[in-house]
């Protein structure tokens, strides 16, 4: 059993705020792959690893996230495997007043997020990103440059996902400004903005650290695919 809902952040959010976007049962449940793909088990039991291996198709793949060992069935198994963070906000977090800058994107925007993120790589990203959060962003002579918005959502928590910054546009602070205004616009909401990174990103890490978040624990991920019956 876990100690804390956000060790298994997936399953937190499928059985709880974003059901509605649920594939799956009381074992093990996933998002629909159009919107993101994430997917989880309720436990480590036997009847959960299974429950969680029949969500796939052959040649089908999800990432798992979660705090601990991640175990699969025999029906699965890892492709691609990983050490990440996860990270609180400590409190004290208030919307940025200057909102001049940052611009609430709507589906219109939806092919330059992608486009930006399949340059940037910030995580799992598709062109449904904004049916499950809200997504702020800049924009120079009609290019999107950065954007940061929501992705998982709990009772309480939600994340702060998707931040990424152009290259032509780093170094001039637009990753650690639209950070701190959606989770600050989080924070307004009454939620706890929390965040995940890869533990090799020491970058991003330090930015994080430095606008508020704090490490909870560490975490795994697992690209996994089905295995061929």
């Amino acid at each position: 059993m876990t100690s804390h809902e956000l060790d298994r952040p997936a399953w937190a959010s499928l059985t709880s705020r974003h059901q509605a976007f649920a594939d799956g049962d009381a074992k093990a449940r996933r998002y629909r792959p159009s919107i993101v793909p994430f997917a989880a088990s309720a436990d480590d039991s036997p009847e959960s690893l299974e429950a969680l291996g029949t969500l796939l198709e052959p040649g089908d793949t999800a990432v798992l996230l979660q705090a601990g060992e991640i175990r699969l069935p025999a029906s699965l198994r890892a492709i691609r495997r990983a050490e990440g963070v996860q990270m609180l906000a400590d409190g004290g977090h208030a919307p940025f007043e200057d909102d001049r800058i940052a611009r609430r994107l709507t589906p219109a925007d939806a092919e330059d997020m992608l486009a930006l993120a399949a340059l940037t790589e910030p995580g799992p990203f598709t062109l449904r990103a904004l049916d499950i959060g809200r997504f702020w962003g800049v924009r120079e002579n009609g290019r999107l440059v950065a954007m940061a918005g929501e992705r998982m959502a709990q009772p309480g928590h939600v994340e702060l996902s998707g931040v990424c910054t152009h290259p032509e546009a780093r170094g001039r602070g637009l990753a650690r400004l639209l950070s701190r205004y959606v989770a600050g616009r989080i924070a307004h909401g009454g939620d706890r903005p929390y965040l995940h990174a890869f533990a090799s990103n020491t970058a991003a890490i330090r930015l994080y650290a430095s606008i508020g978040f704090i490490l909870r624990t560490t975490m795994q991920v697992a690209v996994i695919e089905r295995v061929d019956d």
